[in-house]
């Protein structure tokens, strides 16, 4: 990208080097120097809806990054600063897109890295009231897929989860990117594993590691899938 390229276009492809960094090649500096410049020529530019649609990329790659390493070490302050003033510009400018993909961070954030499900689902719950009015596909799947989680191995209600991961998985395939699809024929894989359906596991989890390696995945999330196909093929024997 040259220096004149506008905050959408490094936006856009910051956004593409963050995907193929956290689902491929590990290689995060290209999308945070994309990213950071987005942000930058953002606030030159005076467009605070690209500004904090800067920030929540930069907090999702900051995330991304610390899904691939050491847990224990990661900088979930950072990251939670950087999702909540992405989150105070689109309240203030009125951008409901925006504040879901924010508000979904947050929750990761609290969940993931901190492991408090209690803090993170009012986040995720408000970011699916947000989403499914004003999102697209992919931001609505990653909420009902963390949703989903919750219900299946939190509180118990598995069928409750499996409804929010089946209609993650739908949206996943409406919007067609093959890594994200993978991900997502993953998770539901496990959950129904966890739910007790292995027949249904089994499937979904050779197609995820068939997917995994059709998509050129990373080798630590094709290991994943493996992973999980392995301990169902278990759960069978």
């Amino acid at each position: 990208m040259g220096s004149e390229s506008s905050a959408g276009a490094l936006l856009a492809a910051g956004n593409e080097a963050m995907l193929e960094a956290a689902y491929r090649t590990g290689d995060f500096l290209s999308a945070w120097q994309l990213l950071e410049g987005a942000r930058r020529r953002a606030c030159d530019e005076e467009s605070p809806v690209e500004e904090a649609a800067a920030l929540t990329r930069l907090g999702m790659l900051a995330h991304f990054a610390a899904i691939g390493g050491d847990l224990s070490r990661a900088d979930w302050a950072t990251e939670e600063q950087l999702f909540n003033a992405a989150l105070r510009i689109q309240r203030e400018v009125g951008d409901p897109a925006g504040a879901a993909e924010s508000l979904f961070g947050l929750g990761l954030v609290h969940q993931v890295l901190r492991g408090d499900w209690t803090t993170a689902m009012p986040y995720y719950t408000e970011a699916l009231t947000l989403a499914e009015s004003y999102a697209d596909e992919m931001v609505r799947s990653e909420v009902h897929r963390h949703i989903g989680f919750f219900h299946v191995f939190v509180s118990g209600d598995t069928e409750r989860g499996l409804r929010h991961l089946r209609m993650s998985q739908v949206l996943r395939e409406r919007y067609g990117d093959p890594r994200r699809v993978a991900v997502g024929t993953l998770a539901l894989g496990e959950a129904e594993l966890a739910a007790g359906n292995l027949s249904e596991a089994l499937r979904l989890l050779r197609e995820a590691v068939d997917q995994a390696r059709k998509a050129n995945l990373s080798a630590q999330r094709v290991g994943w899938a493996e992973h999980a196909l392995a301990d169902a093929e278990r759960a069978a024997a």
